[in-house]
């Protein structure tokens, strides 16, 4: 009798035509990501000019809608966003400059009341021997200043580079997605096969207004907690209240954990300069702004705009800033809001 030779059940079949499929998939996401990291200094201005674009992206439409030429309504619109940039950092480094002096001053004045109150704790805290480990941190970092102020001009003349390389990269990159956004999008799409233009296209689109909302929302959900917390600490008397609130604003541009994280460092400001009881208010502030961006704003203007679960926010956060840092975290919802709006489109029979 002649046997049969070995062949696989179906599950099985569909079970392996699955696997190697998801390892193809994989593999590619690994290569796209791998090549994005090593990318970041073109990739991250590139997003950068993105969100900038769709933030004046509808001022735009609405100046050319009543007769305004499109090249004036680009200027006017990056004119109108760079001076509220150019306003909003000329308030913050002129508070900070002027408020240094007594800050200063408070800080060391903090630092004696702290060395006192170890010194009468049942820690038995000897006040000479914090002022000797106070004076011994003072004394390694004068010893080692020539080393540590070389390392640190190396790093910031580098960084500050990147960071001017950046900008000029973004600024042109919004000039010319303002101006021919949609061309430059058809023209990207003619690179692939003409049956799945017209789905790309729309995908496109779909992924573009998409991040429009997403923008608009947070940018009213930063514009709320900046407000909250920065009045807060403005009427409990805590040091540097509007640059507290502009980093806010800047903080809760990463859903989840940016305002704590930024709101944390009215809480320390507080505790140093204002005592503990004010820095306990001020813990209650942060977390009521909190409240109110969780339970209210997220789900209704956020969540509405994005279309993702809350879970998936809180991974695609920690996956982006595990990845890239404080800039993936930023990037890392709006990229899985458009993301999942484009697939939805193009998986759609």
């Amino acid at each position: 009798m002649i046997k049969k030779p070995f062949s696989t059940t179906h599950p099985l079949d569909k079970a392996a035509g699955w696997s190697w499929r998801i390892v193809a998939i994989a593999a590619l996401v690994a290569l796209v990501i791998f090549v994005i990291i090593q990318l970041k200094v073109i990739i991250i201005p590139f997003i950068v000019a993105l969100l900038v674009t769709a933030l004046l992206f509808p001022l735009v439409t609405r100046l050319t809608k009543v007769g305004v030429k499109k090249g004036l309504a680009v200027a006017i619109s990056l004119l109108a966003f760079a001076v509220i940039v150019a306003g909003l950092m000329f308030v913050v480094v002129t508070q900070t400059r002027n408020a240094y002096p007594e800050l200063r001053d408070r800080f060391q004045s903090s630092l004696q009341d702290l060395s006192t109150t170890l010194a009468n704790s049942p820690l038995g805290v000897n006040a000479d021997d914090v002022k000797n480990s106070i004076n011994g941190f003072i004394t390694s970092l004068q010893t080692n200043s020539d080393l540590l102020s070389a390392g640190l001009i190396s790093s910031v003349g580098s960084t500050t580079g990147h960071i001017f390389a950046g900008i000029f990269l973004a600024f042109f990159a919004v000039i010319f997605l303002l101006l021919d956004g949609k061309n430059i999008w058809k023209w990207l799409v003619g690179l692939f096969p003409r049956t799945s233009q017209e789905k790309l296209l729309d995908a496109g689109f779909s992924g573009w207004n998409t991040l429009i909302s997403f923008v608009k929302s947070q940018i009213a959900v930063a514009g709320v907690d900046a407000i909250g917390i920065g009045l807060g600490a403005l009427i409990l008397g805590v040091p540097l209240a509007i640059p507290i609130a502009v980093l806010v604003f800047l903080g809760s541009f990463i859903p989840v954990v940016g305002a704590v994280i930024t709101g944390s460092i009215a809480v320390l400001l507080a505790l140093f300069f204002n005592g503990w009881v004010i820095a306990l208010i001020m813990i209650g502030v942060v977390l009521l702004v909190q409240l109110i961006e969780g339970h209210v704003l997220q789900p209704f203007l956020v969540g509405k705009a994005v279309n993702v679960h809350p879970l998936a926010v809180v991974f695609a956060v920690a996956i982006g800033s595990l990845l890239a840092g404080i800039p993936g975290a930023l990037f890392a919802v709006p990229t899985v809001a458009v993301a999942n709006v484009m697939m939805t489109k193009l998986l759609k029979r």
